[in-house]
């Protein structure tokens, strides 16, 4: 039974503006249906906040509705779904979308499981740019997950769901911020996608939560499972504070060890281990992407080995209760962790042991002194050290002469290369090593790499070079020969090139296919000794031939008796051949 039937929304006009059509998708707290804009005529999707949070502590929740329309405003991005509109109508307060026509990501893997590395990095790098985007505009989004990740018929990717953004600084207003907790001590979020810092709440969350997603959502596209599964929600939590997130080449073998690497970078338990943001993994993806083969990118993903998930795969952002008894999910008893021996009354009791010597106090004595100097040498080392280290700060994105400005802030000086990127403006820092975040000694350069922007080469001139050394000069010009046709052609000689596609002199991409037209020569004069008047006539004038007919044919029944030039002779098209009829 179609359950959207008994919706009271469906047909509704909202605002006297947006007709609800049908119903996409229920989330934990909105429900998204496909609607129309009447007044621009447009298909539009509407996010409905649920009536029962709009009644049940609304001023909460509505606010969180306003927070997702101002944080998308403040994005530019072509994978972030942008927000139209935000308004309320009665009791139905509701945010105006762009509408993507396709799926998530979660519908994805439910239907072919793992992903090749490829078609993996394909959807996480738009993610992670969008991501980044946001993190350069100071928002966390804070519920990165597969039900948020949208990818258009087109194969377009884009993020969606801002409802649990975070801003990352304190210029706005105490309504524009939002925390990760409400006044009953819950934890808002997506449980099997939650860093545990967001569950901990030690501490203020940063960019970094989304990083931290962002590996998870890497792992289970190269696995088709989650790293962490659970009967309940507390032994998910329990993992992603205990646990740290297995290479995915344990349960994918075929998975590069550069993408391992990251994963387990991006889902460290430690905030400071990982990637600064979204825009530093992403660097660093790229640069796996460049290391991995073609074989291990395009590597077919073993025959599907998805569990039936203990734990909903299809996850809505939730209300998580935590235990009262604790002031933090961090806080397990180590009597938990390492449960006691039982007692066994066939194991016979230890014997008293024998009374020892008294021994000399001096070795106590000296060992207290020996302490408290390695003490003193080592707060000495550790004070000593911090004008020795610091951090490296955030460059990433900056031009030269900013980086440069704040390097030196930190004491640091840098040395700049360039590479060639696809995705970074050129003039601007891709990546540092050490990486941002990372502690490095102040009389040690840090090396900064700046965009050359796109690699682009010019296709050569190939026209009238023999097939083969056509051939080599793409090769040298770091290009790809691709296919090749024939043609007959009157100026260019036999087995050389008469046109290139992309012509000379087009600006492309390394290793781009160019497709070559090779010439066969002259046309060779077609054999219509033996033919009827017409039908040779059809064959020499198909051929690029004019026809010059001689002899008695008096009533057109004759046969072609000769032909000048004799046929297989090569000719220019355009030429006149000559056939004769003999006295029949």
């Amino acid at each position: 039974m179609d359950m959207t039937l008994d919706d009271p929304l469906i047909g509704a006009l909202l605002d006297g503006r947006y007709r609800v059509d049908r119903r996409i998708a229920v989330g934990g707290m909105a429900t998204v249906y496909r609607g129309t804009d009447t007044r621009l005529d447009r298909v539009v999707a509407l996010k409905v906040m649920h009536p029962a949070l709009a009644a049940d502590g609304g001023n909460e929740f509505t606010g969180r509705f306003i927070r997702e329309a101002k944080a998308v405003a403040r994005l530019s991005h072509p994978n972030v779904v942008n927000v139209f509109d935000q308004g309320a109508d009665g009791r139905a307060v509701f945010l105006a979308m762009e509408y993507v026509p396709g799926r998530t990501l979660r519908d994805l893997l439910r239907d072919r499981g793992a992903l090749s590395a490829r078609a993996a990095l394909d959807i996480l790098e738009p993610v992670l740019a969008a991501l980044g985007a946001a993190h350069r505009a100071g928002l966390v989004h804070r519920d990165v997950k597969p039900e948020n990740v949208l990818i258009t018929d087109g194969g377009m990717v884009k993020v969606a769901d801002f409802g649990l953004v975070r801003l990352l600084t304190g210029t706005e207003g105490a309504g524009d911020a939002v925390t990760s907790t409400t006044s009953t001590g819950t934890v808002l979020g997506t449980v099997s996608y939650l860093a545990p810092e967001q569950i901990r709440q030690d501490g203020p969350t940063d960019q970094r939560v989304d990083v931290y997603a962002a590996g998870i959502l890497l792992y289970e596209m190269l696995t088709g499972a989650k790293p962490h599964t659970g009967e309940n929600a507390m032994q998910v939590i329990y993992r992603h504070l205990n646990e740290d997130v297995p290479a995915p080449s344990l349960a994918a073998p075929g998975v590069g060890r550069e993408l391992d690497a990251i994963v387990a970078a991006a889902t460290a338990r430690d905030p400071q281990a990982r990637p600064w943001d979204a825009v530093e993994m992403l660097a660093a993806l790229q640069r796996a992407r460049r290391a991995l083969t073609p074989a291990q990118l395009d590597a077919e993903p073993p025959a599907s080995t998805r569990p039936t998930p203990q734990y909903p795969t299809g996850e809505v952002t939730a209300v998580v209760d935590r235990p009262v008894e604790r002031t933090s999910v961090l806080d397990v008893p180590a009597d938990l962790l390492t449960p006691p021996r039982p007692y066994d009354e066939s194991v016979p009791a230890r014997p008293p042991r024998a009374p020892r010597p008294p021994r000399s106090r001096a070795p106590l004595i000296w060992g207290a002194v020996i302490a408290v100097v390695l003490l003193l040498v080592g707060g000495a080392t550790y004070l000593l050290s911090d004008g020795l280290y610091t951090t490296v700060p955030t460059v990433l994105g900056q031009t030269e002469a900013q980086a440069v400005a704040t390097l030196d802030r930190s004491g640091l000086r840098g040395t700049f290369s360039q590479q060639f990127s696809e995705t970074v403006t050129a003039g601007q820092v891709i990546s540092t090593d050490p990486g941002v975040g990372a502690r490095a000694r102040k009389s040690d350069p840090v090396k900064v790499v700046l965009s050359k922007g796109p690699d682009r080469v010019a296709v050569p001139p190939l026209e009238g070079l023999p097939l083969e050394q056509a051939r080599k000069a793409l090769t040298d010009a770091r290009l790809t020969p691709g296919t090749t046709r024939e043609a007959f052609d009157d100026d260019v000689p036999e087995g050389s090139v008469i046109s290139a596609e992309p012509g000379a002199g087009t600006s492309v991409s390394p290793n781009t296919p160019v497709a070559l037209v090779v010439s066969k020569g002259m046309q060779p004069v077609p054999d219509v000794v033996g033919l009827s008047k017409d039908d040779a006539t059809k064959a020499l004038t198909d051929a690029g031939f004019k026809v010059q007919a001689t002899g008695l044919n008096l009533f057109g029944t004759g046969k072609v008796s000769a032909q000048v030039p004799k046929a297989g002779t090569p000719r220019a098209q355009g030429s006149t051949v000559v056939i004769s009829f003999g006295l029949f």
